[in-house]
């Protein structure tokens, strides 16, 4: 369901799998229609029974594109943040601040541990990357997560990090069917101008 929401079934995908027991990384780029099929998610939940952490770009990438670089990105669907250290407390510091519109999801990827994602449209590589760094600098976010071709965890996997697995849960918050503009975050006051520089 996640997954019909926030991309059309042609919309191309990275989707990429960590063994933390061996070190190996695997990577594919897909059509969504191949990632929500009963085959591929099967396959999906074989690696994770098997040790490996399922992520999920939240950007599309250009038809059969064979990487996931800035120069294969097609388009930005979603701005994000991970909130790792006292993600409660920033999660509801988002919540509250009305320079940020209300998050479409939030997923709970640990205990305490936090992905925001809204979904957007109209924003440019250049600027979902200037956003991505504003809202980690406001939010306290992971500065490291602020790339355009980032993937994000899978809602419905378990995280392998720790000892006990965790399963990612996700929460909906603003309707799945809202999507924002960059007029609807205003990080930079008045004078985003000022603000970009």
């Amino acid at each position: 369901d996640y997954i019909n929401q926030n991309f059309k079934p042609d919309d191309w995908l990275a989707i990429v799998a960590i063994n933390r027991k061996s070190g190996e990384t695997l990577q594919r780029i897909s059509r969504a229609r191949n990632i929500v099929g009963p085959d591929y998610q099967r396959w999906l939940r074989h690696l994770n029974a098997t040790g490996s952490d399922v992520y999920m770009s939240l950007t599309t990438f250009k038809d059969h594109a064979r990487g996931r670089t800035k120069e294969d990105l097609k388009d930005v669907r979603h701005l994000y943040l991970d909130l790792d250290e006292g993600g409660a407390g920033k999660l509801e510091a988002i919540r509250q601040d009305s320079a940020v519109p209300e998050p479409n999801y939030v997923l709970n990827t640990s205990p305490g541990k936090f992905q925001v994602i809204w979904r957007v449209e109209g924003v440019g590589q250049d600027q979902a990357e200037a956003m991505l760094r504003a809202l980690a600098q406001r939010f306290g976010g992971d500065p490291a997560a602020t790339d355009s071709t980032r993937v994000f965890r899978l809602p419905g996997f378990n995280n392998k990090k720790y000892e006990q697995d965790v399963q990612v849960t996700i929460k909906h918050e603003a309707p799945a069917s809202q999507v924002y503009t960059l007029e609807d975050f205003n990080l930079y006051g008045q004078d985003r101008e000022a603000g970009n520089r």
